[in-house]
């Protein structure tokens, strides 16, 4: 079966290592940024499976499930979110999603989501994991620029969002992961 996954992010690095790593699992891959070319990619492109980002700059990826559904019936739809909660997976799965990760996600529990929930004949392989553990540096980093973005940049506000010092945060943000734990997750 060719599986066809539409990945619809609007942060460009995380989309493009997704489309990398599912493209490694027998996906065709094609990404949207945002829902207006989401919408129209669906329709067009026909996707078996979407990988769906709550936050999409302006927009909300839960105000994207029920259109979806509607031109895509059979679908699986996943939805990733950096800011999970019950409330918000229990919505998305009301709306139609087949599946609510919070992120990070490795990609085995992201092909187990995408996968598990509609296989009829043929199966994806999982041939080996490869993602390294998260480790606290890392899950820091991601939440610093999960408010950083939230705040649109604004160091200052995002200090005292998240109860540290300005220089403090600045030391930090200039601390980047190293390349290599950047590429084996997922954020």
């Amino acid at each position: 079966m060719d599986y066809k996954l539409l990945i619809i992010e609007d942060d460009l690095a995380l989309a493009g290592v997704l489309e990398r790593r599912m493209s490694r699992h027998g996906f065709s891959c094609l990404q949207a940024h945002d829902a207006s070319k989401a919408l129209l990619d669906a329709r067009q492109f026909k996707p078996t499976h979407i990988l769906l980002d709550m936050k999409l700059a302006q927009d909300n990826g839960l105000n994207l499930i029920s259109p979806l559904r509607r031109s895509l019936p059979d679908v699986v739809m996943v939805l990733l979110t950096g800011y999970a909660s019950i409330a918000t997976a229990v919505e998305a799965i009301r709306l139609g999603a087949d599946n609510y990760l919070a992120k990070p996600v490795d990609t085995a529990t992201l092909l187990s989501a995408l996968t598990d929930a509609q296989i009829k004949g043929g199966a994806v392989e999982i041939n080996e994991p490869d993602e390294q553990p998260l480790t606290p540096k890392r899950l820091e980093w991601e939440h610093i620029q999960q408010v950083l973005n939230m705040n649109k940049g604004n160091v200052s506000e995002t200090a005292r969002q998240l109860g540290m010092h300005r220089r403090t945060l600045q030391r930090k943000l200039l601390k980047k992961p190293t390349l290599d734990n950047r590429h084996s997750e997922i954020s």
